[in-house]
């Protein structure tokens, strides 16, 4: 599949949020201008910075809303989630990014329907995603995802690790690694995620004065809807927005 258009096959779908007005095309046309103002302000084209939506948790109905308004880019975080509304939303001009944590077992399950799969953690998962891309005849784009801060609850390659990662993604023919993605440790004051962001693309400077291909450094995934502006002052080339697209998220229900 190219990476480059809509991906739409998927399974089961579950209970989620359902859209109520729309006040989602609002938000999308204002989160554009904040990107669109941060790009221009750290004296960057707004085309080099791509708007990915995150609908974890929103029903189609919202992704629909969303799609009418012109966005392109759908960030999920749950495989089984995010594969049914891939198939319920094959009419859509969607292109699907899996920006959560992927088991190894799921990797088959992921090649077609995701353009993007943001969540690579390691040499096995990579291998895993090449042969099952293979065997299926797609092509996704992959990103690296970089662990700064050594928090248990999240997943991430530690810098040490990435120029083994990146000398076995040279031998992939089925998947791309394309570039570098970063979940940071949440702060409310986004100037405080700032040295974080600075330094994933000090990771991909570094990596590429190591001789990896430049083509595999091209995107840097950082930044979400509290501090996406810092993000892109620092290189950000994806941002995955959510709630400040699509409001609030539900608090999840309390164990019986």
């Amino acid at each position: 599949m190219n990476p480059d258009r809509p991906a739409g096959t998927g399974d089961a779908g579950a209970r989620l949020v359902a859209p109520s007005d729309h006040s989602i095309a609002q938000n999308l046309r204002a989160v554009r201008a904040r990107v669109d103002a941060a790009a221009r302000e750290a004296g960057r084209e707004p085309s080099s910075v791509r708007l990915i939506a995150v609908s974890k948790t929103f029903g189609l109905g919202c992704v629909r809303l969303a799609a009418a308004a012109g966005q392109v880019d759908f960030g999920e975080n749950r495989v089984q989630e995010a594969l049914a509304k891939c198939a319920e939303g094959g009419d859509l001009n969607a292109r699907w990014h899996l920006i959560g944590h992927l088991q190894k077992n799921k990797a088959r399950k992921v090649v077609g329907p995701f353009a993007w799969i943001h969540s690579v953690d390691g040499c096995e998962l990579l291998d895993r995603l090449e042969r099952a891309a293979a065997d299926e005849g797609a092509r996704p784009r992959l990103l690296i995802q970089v662990d700064l801060a050594g928090e248990r609850t999240k997943h991430g390659a530690p810098p040490a690790d990435l120029p083994r990662i990146f000398e076995a993604a040279a031998a992939c023919q089925a998947v791309e690694v394309k570039g570098l993605m970063l979940i940071p440790p949440f702060e409310d004051d986004p100037e405080r995620t700032r040295p974080y962001f600075r330094r994933l693309r000090e990771v991909r400077d570094d990596l590429a004065t190591r001789g990896v291909d430049p083509s595999m450094l091209d995107e840097l995934s950082m930044g979400m809807s509290h501090d996406f502006e810092v993000a892109i002052a620092e290189g950000a080339t994806m941002v995955r927005v959510g709630t400040a697209i699509f409001g609030a998220r539900p608090a999840p229900a309390a164990v019986q």
